[in-house]
């Protein structure tokens, strides 16, 4: 006979989804999917440390009254992530709720032979390095926190091989996110009696992130076009995903909304994979 949990539920649904009180640290947060993220974070009532490697455009954003903490860092330093860290537990108080560990780069689109050990080093660097390296420092915040919620953000492309005849990424970006999924499932498993979650968010094609750029700034116009009719013929829905549209679950996994979610993979992808 199933046993019935008879803990009650607190509060309404829409509490579910509220983040007042909640301190929150977004990596990569002064452009693109992190900005988004930490805005639409601040919204919804978390008070947000905004982490990222360019002073000015995190000014940027101080500027118009939406950081709470503002740290500059380079994520490819281990002394750097140290740094950054004894800023952030200062902020926080030792207690911290959630992590976004969204800081990415990419490079030039191309196959294996158009790779040089250079590029595989820098992406690895911060893509996975970097996440490991900054979870690695705040964990024991997250910990302390008794509902912490490590969010990475993947890519499709780290479940999926893809080639449509044309390179569409490079595969020190693939491997990465591949990698960065791996992460975040063993980090489930071994700090879950800890309650500490961590669940992967694996964006497909979206404008405004820094694999996006890289596609449609390398080639000009006829790579735009010839992404967009990739899109077209191989997304479902036959369309980019906006920035935005990745919000709602991001807050989602942030949230109580999600407290029984971990070592989970959601692939925000228009239905590409479903194929």
């Amino acid at each position: 006979m199933m046993s019935t949990d008879s803990t009650p539920q607190s509060g309404l649904p829409g509490s579910l989804f509220d983040l007042a009180g909640r301190k929150v640290v977004v990596t990569g947060a002064a452009s693109g999917l992190g900005r988004i993220f930490a805005e639409a974070l601040s919204q919804s009532g978390a008070a947000v440390a905004w982490v990222d490697r360019e002073a000015e455009a995190l000014a940027a954003c101080e500027a118009v009254g939406v950081c709470d903490c503002r740290v500059v860092a380079d994520l490819g330093d281990e002394a750097g992530v140290s740094q950054m860290a004894e800023k952030v537990l200062a902020w926080c108080g030792g207690k911290l709720d959630v992590l976004i560990n969204n800081a990415g780069i990419a490079t030039r689109p191309g196959r294996l032979l158009d790779v040089q050990a250079k590029d595989w080093d820098r992406v690895f660097a911060i893509n996975l390095r970097g996440a490991f390296l900054v979870t690695q420092a705040l964990l024991p915040a997250l910990i302390q926190s008794g509902r912490g919620s490590v969010v990475n953000i993947s890519s499709y492309l780290g479940t999926v091989g893809v080639y449509p005849g044309f390179p569409v990424t490079a595969i020190p970006y693939a491997a990465s996110k591949a990698g960065l999924i791996g992460f975040t499932r063993q980090l489930a498993i071994e700090y879950a009696a800890e309650q500490v979650r961590a669940n992967a968010i694996a964006p497909g094609w979206h404008s405004g992130t820094r694999l996006g750029r890289e596609r449609d700034t390398t080639g000009g116009a006829a790579a735009v076009a010839q992404m967009d009719a990739f899109v077209e013929r191989e997304v479902p829905l036959g369309y980019r995903g906006r920035p935005a549209d990745l919000v709602g679950l991001v807050i989602y996994l942030a949230s109580d909304a999600s407290s029984y979610v971990t070592g989970q993979v959601f692939v925000h992808d228009g239905g590409i994979t479903a194929r």
